[in-house]
């Protein structure tokens, strides 16, 4: 896959307050990438520097190749994206406001506008006026609006935003569908962790500015150097102490009928001997899936997500 955007050391400072603190990372098409962070973490002047609308203090960023602030028109030309919810003119249907901007572009094809509405799924309803549409079919009309001018990047910003979860769950497919058949790569911000693990290939976690971790999201999710292990044991009171009394880092804790602790699954099968000797019945173990949100946390202290 092609390297799409590249963020090079970059740091942004105001005044003497560093917001961005030396943060490199890249985005590579067909992939969709989860930007999350607390509540100031830095993701919002990210995203600014990105697209131009804030300076960058120290370091570089580069649109498919093109560095944004020496040469940001050509950059920009490159990128679609949502902040939140579209705007688009109620008065109007689905394609005359796709018309409306179709004219801002100099040199796209008229036929590009149903390319676009095939591509989001309103062939139906993109001559319906906006003032009928859902909350979900403005957001898919805003995605064709963005992608009208083919760009390499689709930035969105909160797209869930007031989306019941029938609507979120038709813009993640939208999505996952547009980054593999179109080849785009997608940059996503958003609050809704549990939809981030579904809808993103990789995840970037900021945190005071930093970079806390990069990684993809299935290899994060099945991460077995810190795998949660919930074992079937009885009497579970006296497992769980004998199990405090073996190591601090297990932290033991009583789950219903089971006792979840943390280690690594290569040594679970000797953890289960010892238990045994110790006269305690074994019902079963097994591994707990942790979600984006547990893994969240860990990482940042328990922090809120923004």
């Amino acid at each position: 896959m092609k390297t799409i955007v590249q963020i090079k050391n970059v740091t942004k400072k105001i005044g003497k307050k560093v917001i961005i603190d030396d943060l490199t990372f890249d985005v590579r098409s067909g992939e969709v990438f989860g930007f999350l962070g607390p509540n100031g973490a830095g993701k919002t002047t990210t995203i600014k520097m990105l697209l131009g609308l804030m300076s960058i203090t120290k370091g570089e960023m580069y649109i498919d190749g093109i560095n944004v602030e020496k040469d940001f028109e050509k950059a920009i030309a490159k990128v679609g994206g949502i902040i939140e919810n579209p705007d688009l003119y109620k008065y109007l249907t689905g394609y005359q406001n796709l018309l409306h901007y179709f004219r801002m572009y100099p040199d796209i094809k008229k036929e590009r506008i149903d390319e676009v509405i095939k591509i989001v799924g309103l062939e139906k309803t993109i001559h319906n006026k906006i003032k009928t549409y859902s909350l979900g079919m403005r957001q898919r009309l805003g995605i064709a609006q963005a992608l009208l001018n083919s760009p390499k990047l689709l930035v969105l910003d909160e797209p869930t935003n007031g989306l019941d979860p029938a609507g979120i769950h038709e813009l993640r497919n939208h999505l996952r569908t547009l980054a593999r058949e179109e080849n785009v790569a997608v940059i996503v911000s958003s609050h809704l962790l549990s939809e981030m693990e579904l809808m993103c290939d990789r995840v970037g976690i900021l945190q005071n500015g930093k970079l806390v971790r990069i990684q993809d999201m299935k290899e994060m999710l099945e991460d077995e150097v810190d795998s949660v292990i919930a074992l079937t044991v009885t009497p579970i009171e006296t497992a769980k102490a004998y199990l405090e009394s073996l190591s601090n880092k297990y932290k033991p804790k009583i789950n219903d009928k089971e006792i979840e602790i943390k280690e690594n699954i290569e040594k679970v099968p000797e953890l289960v001997e010892k238990l045994v000797s110790q006269g305690i019945k074994i019902y079963g173990v097994h591994k707990v899936q942790q979600s984006l949100e547990s893994k969240f946390l860990e990482m940042t202290g328990g922090n809120e997500i923004a």
